[in-house]
C-alpha cells in the first residue's frame, strides 16, 4: 500500500459524514504497496482502512467491492465495505476519486509461514473459491495472460539477454498453454490472484481474514492456488519449493474442493504462469515507476528465481515434492 494522493482529516470527515463510522480521531497514510492510495482511518467507533483507487475505474470498482459483499454475506471472512447512509452505495469519492472504506482487520500478516498457517489458507481459499460460484458479475483478470503479452514488449528493453530470453520463452510457454483444451477445462470463477503473506491476517494460528482484492477477476481457481504456493511455500532468499508448507496448503485446499483431472495436469504449468505474472509487473513497476508518496517497488529479480526454480524443479502434486 502507499499514498499517491494526499488525504486531509477534513476530507476525511466529510466521508464519514456521509458513511457515519463515528468521530475522526486520527489519519494514517499506510506505507508499501503499489497500485493505491490507502490510509488507516480511526474513529471513536473502530478502526478502518480508506483506499483511493488511483488506476482502477468507477466502471471497473463494483466488481471487486460487491464480491467482497458476497464472500462476507458467505461467511469469508474478508473486509465488508461500508455504504452511504443515504444512497447505500459502497463506492465512494474522495479528493475526486473513487474510494472504498472497510473495517480493519484482526491481527497481523504472518510473515515466516508455518505449514500450520498455510494449511489454514489453504482451507479458506477453497471455501472462497466455492462461495464465489454463484457471483452474478464477471470482469477478467486485468493481469492477465492479455496483459502480459501487451507488458512484455515494454519491459524487454530494459533486460539483460539471459533474463529477456527466459521471458519471452515462458510467455511463448503459456500462450501455447492457454490455448490447449486442458486449460479451457479448468473450473473458473472469481479469484483473489494476489493473496500473499501480507494479504492475510492472522491472530496466533487462526486465520482472521483475506484482504486487498484489487487485483480479483474471473480467472482459474487453479492459478490463484499455484499464486498462493508462490508466496506461501518458497523459500524467499532462494525461491526454491518448502515442501512442507505446501503439502499443508495442497491438503487443506482438497479436503474442501479436490483438484479436477485437467488441474493436475496443468498444475506445474499454473505454478510458472504465476511466477511469471509478478515477474512481468514487478518489471513493469520497477522499470516504468509512478510518482508516490512511500512507495517503495519491489525487487523484480525475486520471481525471476521462483520462475527459473518452477521450470528446473516441477513438483509431484502427489507429495508436493519437487522432482
Amino acid at each position: 500500500m502507499a499514498v499517491f494522493t494526499e488525504v486531509s482529516d477534513k476530507d476525511a470527515r466529510d466521508l464519514l459524514r456521509r458513511v457515519p463510522l463515528g468521530q475522526l480521531t486520527e489519519l494514517r497514510g499506510i506505507q508499501g504497496g503499489i497500485e493505491n492510495t490507502n490510509y488507516f482511518l480511526t474513529t471513536d467507533q473502530g478502526e478502518w482502512v480508506l483506499t483511493l483507487f488511483e488506476r482502477l475505474t468507477a466502471e471497473q470498482l463494483p466488481f471487486y467491492l460487491h464480491l467482497m459483499k458476497h464472500l462476507a454475506h458467505k461467511g469469508i471472512p474478508v473486509p465488508d465495505p461500508q455504504a452511504d447512509a443515504k444512497s447505500g452505495d459502497i463506492l465512494h469519492k474522495v479528493c475526486g476519486k473513487p474510494a472504498a472504506i472497510v473495517q480493519k482487520l484482526r491481527g497481523k500478516s504472518q510473515l515466516q509461514p508455518l505449514p500450520v498457517h498455510c494449511a489454514a489458507v489453504g482451507e479458506m481459499l477453497a471455501k472462497m473459491h466455492l462461495a464465489g460460484r454463484d457471483y452474478a458479475r464477471e470482469q477478467p483478470n486485468l493481469r492477465g495472460l492479455a496483459w502480459w503479452n501487451q507488458t512484455v514488449p515494454v519491459v524487454l528493453p530494459h533486460l539483460e539477454s539471459g533474463p529477456a530470453e527466459l521471458l519471452q520463452a515462458e510467455l511463448a510457454f503459456q500462450n501455447h498453454t492457454a490455448a490447449s483444451s486442458a486449460y479451457r477445462a479448468l473450473p473458473r470463477g472469481p479469484v483473489h490472484a494476489d493473496l500473499f503473506r501480507d494479504n492475510v491476517m492472522f491472530d496466533g494460528e487462526q486465520l482472521t481474514g483475506f484482504f486487498d482484492f484489487y487485483f480479483a477477476g474471473t480467472d482459474t481457481f487453479l492459478f490463484d492456488l499455484c499464486v498462493c504456493l508462490n508466496d506461501w511455500c518458497i523459500d524467499h532468499a532462494s525461491g526454491a519449493h518448502r515442501a512442507d508448507n505446501a503439502q499443508a496448503m495442497l491438503q487443506a485446499y482438497q479436503a474442501v474442493r479436490p483438484l479436477e483431472a485437467a488441474e493436475r495436469q496443468l498444475f506445474n504449468a499454473m505454478l510458472r504462469a504465476g511466477a511469471l505474472r509478478f515477474w512481468i509487473s514487478r518489471l513493469w513497476d520497477f522499470y516504468l515507476p509512478r510518482e508516490a508518496t512511500m512507495l517503495v517497488p519491489h525487487d523484480p529479480t525475486h520471481f525471476e528465481r521462483v520462475l527459473r526454480q518452477r521450470v528446473a524443479y516441477p513438483v509431484d502434486l502427489g507429495s508436493a515434492a519437487p522432482h
